[in-house]
Formats: C-alpha cells, structure tokens, sequence
C-alpha cells in the first residue's frame, strides 16, 4: 500500500468563548479519522488554531478591561486543555493573530490584488451609536430579505441559506445593546468572485471533494446566478491585521482564518524542518478540511477561490457535518443541554462521548442527536458489556501463565474479524463512523458467545483443565484486542490500556491479522465503568443556567421551571415597538380552514393554500412552510390568517392574506391554530 501524504484541519474555534459540545463533534470527527490514518502508516497530519480577529473579540476586551492579546491568550490555554482532556491530538495548534498568518495574508492578498480581483466601493454598514462601533455580521439579528425568515444574522440566512449585507436584513437589531443601528456609508474592498465562476462550478460539481448534497445545493443556491462580490474589508474600529495597501480599514475575519490553516502548518514545518510547498503546493499532498455545514459557503466559494488565485493546493475533500440536538431539541442553556466541554470532564470519562459521537457520524450531512438515554444505553452495553467484559473476564486467569505458545482452534472467529477489518477501515475513509462501530459490535457479538460458553471461571476450578483454560483466554483476549485495535481511532486511552496489558501496544491497523501467542499477560486493570445516571443528571444541572429573572423573583422562578420557559427566543427576537389599540383593531385576525394545499412548481418554500372564511368566501394565500408541513398534513386545519392584507402580486400568483405562524423560519414553523369550537370566519380579539 502506498503511504499517502494528508493535511487535514478542522474549523478554528473562535477565541470568544469556552468549547462546548456541539463544537466537540466536529473535532472528534476529525481527531477519529487522523488516528485512523497514522494507524495505518500514512503520514497525515493536523492542524488548527484560534479564530482570534473580528468585532467580538474587541468588544469583550473593552467589556473586560483588557487587551484582546491577554484574551485570547487565555482563551487558547482554555481550549488547548479541554481538546488534549479530549484526547483530541493536534500536530501544531496556532492562532490567526499571528506572525505567520500575518505575512500569508500580506502575500494571498497580493497575488489576488494582481489577478485584478479587488475593487472598491462605499458600502452602508450598520453602526451601532450606542455601542460606539459598526456592527460585524455576527452582532445583527433581523428578519432575511430574501425569504422573511426571522432571527437570521447579518451574512447568511441559515433558512434559505442566501447571503445578503447586514444592512440589507429587514428590521435590523444590535445583539450589543438591542437598539435599532443606523446606516452609515464607508469605503470596502471586495473581491469579484464572479470572476471565478467557471473554476467554481467545475470543482464543486467534478470528482468526489464533496458531498453530493452539498454540490447540488451550491449549484441550486449560488452557482446558477451570478455570484456576489465578496466583502472583504471592514473599517475601524476592528480587531485585526490593517490592510497594508488600504490605511484605516482590516481583514474581515473569514479572510484572514482559513489562512489561518496555512499559517499553523508553517509554523509545524518551521519546528519540524519541513517545507511548507510540500504541504499546501505539492499535488503529492492531500489537504482535507472538517468543518460544520454552517460554513458551507465560505469554504466551497471563497476559499478555493483564494486559493487557486494564489497559486496554493486546492483542497481533496470537505467533510460537511450536521449540527448536535440533545433529545431531539437544540441545546438549551435553561435545560442544562448547552454543555462546555470542561463541565462534562468535570463528570464524564471522555471516551463516552468519543464513542457515542461515532455511533451516530456517518457520511452524510445529517444533524445527530445525544439522546441521553441512548448515551447511556449504548456505552453500558457496547463498550462496557461487550468489549471490555471480554478482557475482564479473561486476561485474570492468565496473569501468571501468559498466552498459549500457539494459537488455539477457535472455530475461524480471528480469521472472520481480520477479514471484516478491511470493510471497518473503508467504513472509517469514508468518514462512516456509524457503520464502522456496527460492525465492530458485531464482532463483539461474536465473540462473547464463545467467552459464555466456554466459562473460564468453570474452568479455572480443575488443574486438570489448565491447558484448555490458557486456550480459552488467549482466543478471548485476542479477540478483545483486535476490537481494541479497531476502535483505538475512537478510543486511543482504550488501545493504551490494551497494549499495556498484553505487552505490545496498538501502533499499526495490521496487528489485527496476527494473533498474539507465548507472550506474558500483565495484571489486568479497570478500563472503562458503566455510567451512572447520576453522573449525568449532575451534569446536566450545573449546566443550567438559572437566571437574573429567576433568582430575583421566586414566581418568575416556580414557572420557568416548571416548563422550562427559556428566554432564548425572546432575546434573540425583541418586542416590537409599543403600537395603539386603534393601530391593532386595524389588523383584522380571523379563523380560517385550509380547504387546500399544493406545492409551487420553481417555489423553494412556497405552498399554495386555499383558505374558507364560511359561506363560500374563499382567500388564496402562498405561505412559506413548504419546509415545515407536507400539503396532505393541512388539508381540514384550522388557522389564524390575517384576511385584511392587501393582496400581494408574486410570481406564482395573487397572495390574498397570511397565515400566522412562530418560530425561526425553514423546518421551525408552527402555524398557530385555534381551540376546539372555534369557527371559520370569526375574528381574533
């Protein structure tokens, strides 16, 4: 097999906040597929580093009364510490604040400078007077210009997935202070991607560097039109690297932290004595990014736009993944779901979470979910039950005696589980976790049968049954091995623990063909225990936030927590301005039945409803939960609908009203729906 040479990164974790574990998904999925790599000889490589530049971090020194350098000092030691608790290995961990990423910005921006990329033009940017700044994209919440989805930030509405300017979103709020900002003009630097088009769509849409539903949802959303000129610039105030050919105005940060990748691996050759070419230049290099499918935009367009105007390696593959729920929900602060990575370590061994990660990552872009009841069913059972019982079991009585000097008859189970190794190992390239840790559990299932039937603790009674009991566990515990080998991606500290006890440590993929025979076998020590409900039920409460409300007030307190009334989603949506009763009575709210629903030909998030006021007065409305609601789920339903809107012209037709709804927008629609008793036609008081 020839020894690939593979550079792999994950996301940079921004520098603003402690790591948590929907970030921690990403970089176990990474972390599992490097060690899978070197364990398999190839020389492959990781590296990250902090996301250190933007508005956040500025405002949170000016918060903190000290300079953005100390804070994000101590935020990378922060997260340094819970990666390596993680066991989560990189070969160079950097920051974008950095000397290197400094000059590499300096000469990518040269070379896009020369290919006649850049150009500049007044932009008017929301300014926040309260706050004293102009308002990156991260600190604007309002309502997407493109489709009317609500809660977006300032660069891409996560619904529909456009990108637009902040100053472009519908009734704009400041995430600082909560007040309405004001439009300022100033001088930006763009890139015209569109330049770049042709090369964009051929690599996105040839070979296999991404998902096919990732290539397909950028040839729908952004490769069929034009494409837009990328902002690349943002004035002062702003914590960053000054542009050196443009005084007074920065890098915005997705300019300077892809580089940032670059950047920590020079800083790797410069330790290691290695070239930098032969990493990010060479075509003998594979270069393989990890990120979440949030970021989809910046790393298929931008990014091997920038690179290929640079002269640099393009990448291999992204490998895009889905976002964390747990228990079906998105981690909540005032459910104690929302949980940093030190707070689990605090309770938690890690290689739980390691392995439930892995239980549910496959190829695809799918969000996965941390049932906490499957958590614990799944390590108990898996890790707990069937491996570790396996050594458990065993490896005591052959502590003095060793290993057989030959291997035993066991029926083909060794030679079964070598030969499944290759499909674990596809599975694992693939970045198909799930169906590696099915099949390795299969294994297990094999396995333990034998273990059950043979009964060395039986056996260990007779003297005259010696030799058959060293047999019996020197198949056992050569079993137990080649899963510990498999899993070692997901479970180094359990490989560790296995070499440790039989003398030979895990370093290759193909000690798993060959058995271990006539070797000593060392006292066996405590591996992994079950984990106990408790644990994460403390977990779980010091995770909870309570609240200045709730501790303030002991009603406001009894009702949050009796329903969990988080006040996530009226934070991120603030009330509206005070309007006059005589204003409201001009909104005329009825009851409607939806008589019928069809999809839109060409809509994206258009159904086409019609609604039954009562005798005979018909609306048709086009509402935008195609994402939401299936047509057959509304025919009969009951809605509140707004029957006084002026009608509308669109493309598909004449939108008569509106339905209500709440929630953020896309698949989060709820249409409201009256009690039982209530009839088309009456009004909403």
């Amino acid at each position: 097999m020839t020894k690939r040479r593979i550079l792999v990164t994950s996301a940079l974790p921004y520098a603003n906040g402690p790591i948590h574990i929907g970030h921690l998904v990403e970089y176990l999925q990474t972390d599992i597929w490097v060690r899978f790599q070197k364990l398999r000889g190839n020389d492959c490589r990781y590296m990250c580093a902090d996301d250190t530049h933007g508005t956040a971090i500025m405002i949170r020194a000016r918060q903190e009364n000290r300079s953005e350098e100390e804070l994000i000092a101590e935020m990378q030691a922060s997260h340094e510490r819970d990666f390596a608790d993680f066991e989560i290995e990189f070969d160079n961990f950097g920051s974008t604040h950095s000397d290197e990423n400094r000059e590499l910005c300096a000469e990518i921006w040269q070379s896009i400078r020369d290919a006649g990329l850049v150009k500049e033009k007044d932009v008017e940017q929301l300014f926040d007077t309260e706050a004293g700044t102009f308002l990156a994209d991260r600190f604007v919440r309002g309502t997407c210009p493109k489709c009317g989805a609500t809660d977006q930030p300032g660069d891409n509405c996560s619904s529909c997935g456009s990108t637009y300017s902040p100053a472009e979103l519908v009734d704009p709020k400041s995430t600082l202070s909560g007040t309405t900002p004001e439009i300022r003009s100033a001088k930006h630097l763009f890139i015209e991607l569109e330049q770049l088009h042709e090369f964009l769509n051929d690599w996105t849409q040839s070979d296999d560097r991404l998902q096919p539903e990732i290539a397909n949802y950028l040839k729908g959303h952004f490769l069929g039109d034009p494409l837009r000129d990328w902002d690349i610039s943002r004035p002062a105030p702003y914590f960053g690297f000054e542009i050196p050919d443009s005084p007074g105005n920065y890098w915005y940060v997705w300019f300077d932290a892809p580089i940032g990748y670059i950047a920590s691996t020079k800083q790797w050759c410069d330790k290691q004595g290695e070239k930098l070419d032969d990493w990010w230049k060479s075509d003998d290099c594979e270069i393989h990014h990890f990120i979440g499918k949030d970021i989809t935009y910046f790393h298929t367009l931008f990014w091997p736009g920038m690179l290929k105007t640079a002269g640099y390696r393009l990448p291999t593959k992204v490998h895009i993944h889905g976002f964390l729920t747990v228990d079906g929900e998105k981690m909540s602060k005032s459910k104690g779901t929302f949980v940093n990575a030190r707070t689990y370590l605090d309770h938690l061994n890690p290689s739980y979470l390691r392995y439930f990660y892995a239980s549910k990552l496959s190829a695809k872009v799918d969000d996965i979910d941390l049932s906490l009841d499957e958590f614990i069913a799944k390590v108990n059972t898996d890790l707990v039950g069937k491996v570790v019982n396996l050594a458990s079991r065993s490896a005591k009585f052959v502590a003095k005696v060793g290993l057989s000097a030959e291997y035993p008859d066991d029926g083909g189970l060794f030679e079964h589980a070598a030969a499944v190794g290759d499909q674990i190992a596809e599975a694992y390239e693939a970045c198909d976790y799930s169906r590696a840790m099915r099949l390795i559990m299969g294994l297990a299932d094999r396995a333990n049968p034998f273990v059950e039937e043979n009964k060395p603790w039986e056996l260990r009674k007779d003297a005259a049954q010696a030799q058959q009991l060293q047999d019996v566990c020197t198949i056992a515990l050569n079993l137990f091995r080649q899963l510990a080998i498999y899993l070692s991606p997901v479970l180094p500290r359990l490989a560790e623990q296995t070499g440790e006890l039989l003398g030979d440590p895990i370093t290759n993929w193909d000690q798993a063909k060959t058995p271990l025979v006539g070797t000593p076998v060392n006292k066996f020590k405590h591996m992994l225990k079950r984990v106990e409900e408790k644990d994460l039920k403390t977990m779980i409460e010091e995770s909870k936030e309570t609240g200045e409300a709730a501790s303030a007030a002991g009603e406001t307190a009894t009702f949050e927590d009796k329903w969990n009334d988080g006040g996530e989603a009226l934070a991120a949506e603030p009330r509206a301005e005070e309007c006059s009763y005589d204003d409201f009575m001009k909104v005329d709210l009825r009851v409607a039945r939806i008589v019928s629903a069809e999809q839109v030909e060409g809509a994206r998030k258009l159904l086409k409803l019609r609604l039954s006021l009562g005798g005979g007065e018909t609306m048709q409305v086009f509402a935008g939960i195609k994402a939401a609601y299936e047509p057959e789920q509304l025919v009969g339903r009951l809605v509140v609908c707004v029957a006084n809107l002026a009608p509308r012209k669109m493309k598909f037709g004449l939108s008569e009203g509106m339905v209500v709804a709440s929630g953020p927008g896309g698949s989060e629609v709820f249409l409201l729906s009256p009690d039982d008793g209530a009839v088309p036609g009456q009004r909403v008081h």
